[in-house]
């Protein structure tokens, strides 16, 4: 009867590339069998608060969110009730109005007009469009629509009367304000983060123009503010979270 062979075991071909071995200097690190770099190298992940991984990239902004909607709320409970805070502002107000030539103060408050903000925004969505940024253009222009829906039902609510004409109601919060403010710190992030001071400029240039005409109360324009800080972290995160091109 014929013995049937024993298998042999199997031997280490050398010329075949092993997927994982040992690192150098016997680590136990893994790497690639052609010496390449991984494609997402460990060490690139950038780490959230407490060094948690997963929160690539840091979103910024939430305590400035946070009490901005505090302030607003401060503010529109004292207008309501006319509490120190309004008896203060108005009386502020009173010591402002007209400190400075009506030409000059009617210049700075006209930058918050639709005929004039509105394209400054438009062409700074249009760019953001063409560089490929086109979620961030859409969050700005949703701010921008959602300006006179959250303003003009404060202003309803509020019956707040105007400086120079108190017979009137509805100068609470400030329209001119929120207009100003999304138009240029939106635009702002849309073509260039260095252009961001120039915004804010804008911005304050225009409260303080409609403080010193009369047409509004220095609290009207802070709560416009305040209203408007987490309009505009949409077009931020937007940016920030942008899928990079090719992928």
């Amino acid at each position: 009867m014929r013995e049937t062979p024993r298998a042999e075991p199997p031997q280490p071909r050398p010329h075949r590339a092993v997927a994982h071995t040992a690192g150098a200097l016997g680590t136990g690190t893994p790497h690639r069998s052609d010496g390449r770099p991984p494609h997402t190298p460990r060490g690139a992940r950038q780490s959230g608060p407490g060094d948690r991984p997963g929160t690539t990239p840091p979103v910024p902004g939430r305590p400035a969110v946070f009490w901005s909607l505090v302030t607003l709320a401060v503010v529109t409970w004292q207008v309501l009730v006319h509490g120190p805070l309004a008896r203060l502002d108005e009386s502020l107000s009173r010591a402002l109005v007209d400190s400075v030539p009506r030409g000059l103060s009617e210049s700075a408050a006209d930058l918050g007009n639709m005929s004039v903000a509105l394209p400054v925004l438009a062409c700074a969505m249009a760019y953001a469009v063409r560089r490929g940024r086109r979620a961030a253009a859409l969050c700005a222009g949703l701010a921008m629509a959602l300006v006179p829906l959250l303003v003009l039902p404060l202003k309803i609510w509020t019956g707040r009367p105007g400086p120079l004409e108190p017979w009137a109601q509805g100068y609470y919060p400030s329209g001119h304000t929120a207009t100003a403010m999304v138009a240029y710190v939106g635009a702002a992030l849309l073509v260039s983060r260095r252009l961001l001071p120039l915004a804010v400029l804008l911005t304050a240039v225009t409260a303080t123009g409609l403080v010193l005409r009369g047409f509004h109360w220095p609290l009207d324009v802070l709560a416009s503010v305040a209203l408007c800080l987490p309009l505009l972290r949409w077009p931020v995160v937007a940016a920030r979270y942008r899928r990079p091109p090719g992928t």
